[in-house]
């Protein structure tokens, strides 16, 4: 079985995996035209002849600091219908939106402030690789701080169950004294109108706990 650092290869770890030819370099080129192994970006390399590496793990690899959030994330947890493609991550204060197109997938980021960023992530495994990822309640606070436009609270639960798709068993089941964590730190209206409604319509649950 492959660790984890043959999985997710860097330009120095190939080096000197075919130091005793001629020209390193050379060899180099020749693995990637073979497909022996997959150029993702620069000084990133996964195996061509398997797919045990993990898309959600090249994610936090490709560009960061970042964790995988927004629309990915909720359909991780389906919490909305489609199946997500491209895989979307919140990065560290870039104020930017970057995307990479890459021979194995789409890699999507969104800035997040630093007052936002280090609460609500979780690490998981696929594949025996780690990957960060928000929790729910941050995958969908992130994901609404994103919208343009002023939301009014009367708008809300259409934005939430119809654009959004949401379930009413979904909604149920957020962690409110995350969010009500969360919230003040976006500065956003959108999710003091989202604790408002959640207030008004899920209870409170003993033994919530908040993320650092």
């Amino acid at each position: 079985m492959k660790t984890a650092l043959q999985r997710y290869m860097d330009y120095t770890y190939l080096m000197d995996r075919v130091k005793d030819y001629r020209s390193p370099k050379a060899k180099i080129t020749t693995m990637i035209r073979s497909g022996e192994i997959i150029r993702v970006r620069r000084d990133l390399y996964v195996p061509g002849n398997d797919n045990s590496y993990s898309l959600k793990t090249l994610a936090n690899r490709i560009y960061g600091p970042s964790y995988i959030s927004f629309e990915y994330a909720l359909s991780y947890y389906n919490l909305i219908p489609e199946r997500a493609t491209t895989i979307t991550s919140a990065s560290l204060g870039k104020n930017r939106r970057k995307e990479f197109r890459t021979s194995v997938g789409t890699f999507v980021y969104h800035s997040v402030t630093p007052e936002v960023y280090p609460y609500g992530i979780m690490r998981e495994e696929e594949n025996s690789s780690p990957f960060l990822i928000a929790t729910k309640e941050k995958a969908l606070c992130d994901t609404l701080s994103k919208l343009k436009g002023n939301i009014r609270r009367d708008s809300l639960e259409s934005l939430l169950y119809e654009d959004l798709r949401l379930e009413e068993n979904d909604i149920h089941s957020l962690n409110i004294t995350d969010i009500e964590f969360l919230v003040p730190l976006y500065r956003k209206k959108i999710l003091t109108a989202l604790l408002d409604y959640l207030k008004s319509h899920v209870p409170y649950r003993k033994g919530m706990r908040r993320h650092a």
